[in-house]
């Protein structure tokens, strides 16, 4: 159990029955009346934001978050297919599960499987990758004072903006958190 007067930002506690993430906190002492704490927490399953009030002698239960590394093998119309690389255990996750984390992702890389109790409500990417360039208009010279970005797309389908200078075949990193470019490699 954790009280709301130690909350910190990236807490996550079971609260009516679903799990949140604290993302936000504020111990609140107004000069008449006792003290609170406002919070914003993120429901992880859901991903729905919610504010909510504290005393700060409520007390929560801590969820326990298990991030396990597995690797992505493929995806098969619906499901996508991870597997554990120490005991070679595959599960299989519903589109809704992984969402749009994966955009970025290739077969065969290694990304966060998020669960608790046992069942499986997210995937995290790898904060960065490295992908190649398949598709992009040619840049023209002259263009770059300003700084222009044009549309690309990489191997694994996705579309990102690049600087002009980037051409088809080039491998690029991108951020996966934000889906932006970071540079070339």
């Amino acid at each position: 159990m954790i009280s709301a007067g130690d909350f910190r930002n990236g807490i996550t506690i079971e609260f009516d029955g679903n799990v949140y993430q604290i993302i936000e906190f504020q111990h609140v002492k107004p000069g008449k009346g006792a003290a609170f704490v406002r919070t914003k927490l993120k429901n992880v399953k859901s991903g729905g934001v919610v504010e909510k009030t504290f005393r700060p002698t409520e007390k929560c239960p801590q969820a326990r978050i298990d991030r396990k590394d597995m690797q992505y093998l493929y995806s098969d119309g619906d499901l996508f297919y991870f597997m554990d690389t120490e005991s070679y255990d595959q599960i299989a996750l519903n589109a809704d599960a992984v969402g749009d984390a994966l955009k970025f992702v290739k077969e065969n890389e290694m990304c966060k499987v998020c669960s608790h109790n046992g069942s499986v409500f997210s995937v995290e990417p790898p904060l960065f990758v490295e992908l190649d360039v398949t598709d992009t208009e040619p840049g023209f010279k002259g263009d770059t004072a300003t700084g222009a970005n044009k549309p690309a797309i990489v191997e694994t389908g996705a579309q990102v903006a690049v600087p002009l200078f980037v051409e088809i075949g080039d491998k690029i990193k991108i951020d996966t958190r934000t889906g932006e470019y970071l540079s070339r490699v």
